[in-house]
């Protein structure tokens, strides 16, 4: 299974008429495939739009978007290029052991996307030291997601955290420090970090 996520910047102030607009052609996609989750940034890079989705293989997701962008109804994709300032799209594939969440899951209102970028070379013996690190996390709470770049911005390491509440967040993350779970240690130093903090869309299938 790959992981495809599309990061959106949108024209200030414009984030709710985006989903509202999204939202409009999403019965449509749908038949064709199912969107993992979609939110938008309140901290870090601001009016921005995050989603992602599951696909078997690239050449199905090159079926599905086709089939997709052929539909009858005229719905899909939906109308807001006037909205757009920037586009960019990454393929992803999960740890070893990620659990993929299915369907409507009400995991938080407030979800964390940290993306470290790794020296050359250095991403696949990360993504082992995570994956053994991972139940442990998601036995404290559940892991949206962890991957590593494929295609597109190359040699990162991504990391989706779902919290109740930012309280909950801060519980959880105290929680994990004083067991020593989390964050696991890898020799391999991030040369860059980038961290997310975003809101589910009204939509989103993770919420």
């Amino acid at each position: 299974m790959i992981y495809e996520i599309r990061t959106y910047t949108v024209k200030p102030g414009l984030v709710a008429e985006y989903e509202k607009r999204f939202a409009e052609g999403l019965e449509v996609r749908s038949k064709y495939s199912q969107m993992y989750g979609m939110w938008h940034t309140e901290i870090g890079p601001l009016n921005q739009i995050v989603h992602m989705w599951s696909y078997d293989s690239l050449q199905q997701r090159a079926d599905v978007r086709a089939a997709a962008g052929r539909d009858t109804s005229g719905k899909w994709p939906p109308r807001t290029n006037d909205l757009l300032v920037a586009q960019e799209s990454d393929i992803l594939v999960p740890v070893k052991g990620m659990h993929h969440h299915t369907g409507s899951q009400q995991l938080g209102g407030v979800y964390e996307l940290r993306m470290y970028t790794y020296p050359a070379g250095a991403t696949a013996g990360v993504a082992e030291t995570f994956a053994a690190a991972y139940a442990g996390r998601h036995a404290v709470y559940p892991v949206g997601g962890i991957w590593t770049s494929d295609l597109g911005n190359l040699n990162r390491l991504y990391q989706l955290f779902p919290y109740r509440s930012w309280e909950h967040r801060d519980q959880v993350r105290g929680e994990l420090r004083q067991k020593g779970i989390w964050p696991p240690h890898s020799e391999a130093r991030p040369v860059t970090q980038l961290v997310r903090h975003m809101l589910p869309a009204a939509f989103s299938p993770l919420h």
